[in-house]
């Protein structure tokens, strides 16, 4: 069973949605707004093993929600939006959500979607390797990453995206392959899951993210991680 933080302003989708993700197993607690959901997850500490996130919300928007979320916070958020705007869904998934689903969801979609998240978040890896890439280190038993002898600060989508990286050195891996790696998707999901998730990873790890030495582009084929 798993602790979900449901952030939706309509109450009747939000009681429909909490009682059937409730009936298929999860604990589920609602806010109306931004500002409850982000009260509920700091100030009153209530546990969240996922939030469910709607985009549009009175007050601050979901992707506000989602950027004061990702700055104090790794617990994983799934945007649920009823855009269809490509540039919406970039800007979500850049503020730091880990997957989004548009409206209106399926309760047993969004089942599986969470089973999926929460899964693929709580796995380790099976062998105690340290990668090093210049002055990045990373400790995948430990679930470390260092760079200049500082630790980063990783959500664990991009511990597990940095992860696969480095697993492959040199190597250049799909939007595909790594949707299906790290994101357990067995279909053909949306390659801008990736493309987000790369950004997000860059920003943190690279000294200049506008000009990449460590995570490169492969133009039309991928990404790969190379020593500098």
């Amino acid at each position: 069973m798993a602790q979900l933080l449901l952030v939706e302003d309509d109450a009747v989708l939000a009681e429909a949605l909490a009682r059937a993700l409730t009936a298929l197993g999860h604990e589920v607690t609602v806010a109306p707004t931004g500002e409850q959901a982000l009260e509920s997850l700091f100030e009153k500490r209530a546990p969240a093993d996922l939030v469910l996130l709607d985009v549009m919300l009175p007050g601050i928007d979901g992707f506000e929600v989602c950027r004061k979320i990702r700055a104090k916070s790794t617990v994983p958020v799934v945007l649920l939006t009823a855009r269809g705007d490509p540039v919406d869904m970039v800007v979500g998934l850049e503020g730091g959500a880990d997957d989004y689903v548009v409206k209106p969801a399926e309760p047993r979609v969004l089942d599986a979607r969470v089973k999926t998240i929460l899964r693929r978040t709580s796995s380790s890896p099976q062998q105690h390797t340290v990668h090093t890439f210049g002055d990045l280190s990373i400790d995948s038993e430990a679930m470390i990453v260092t760079r200049g002898g500082e630790e980063l600060h990783l959500t664990s989508t991009e511990m597990r995206l940095l992860l696969e990286f480095a697993d492959h050195p040199g190597q250049v891996l799909s939007r595909q392959a790594l949707l299906k790696r790290v994101w357990d998707y067995g279909f053909a999901g949306d390659s801008r899951l990736v493309d987000a998730a790369v950004a997000r990873l860059r920003a943190k790890i690279e000294p200049d993210p506008g000009n990449p030495t460590l995570l490169r582009t492969a133009r039309g084929l991928g990404y790969r991680l190379v020593k500098p």
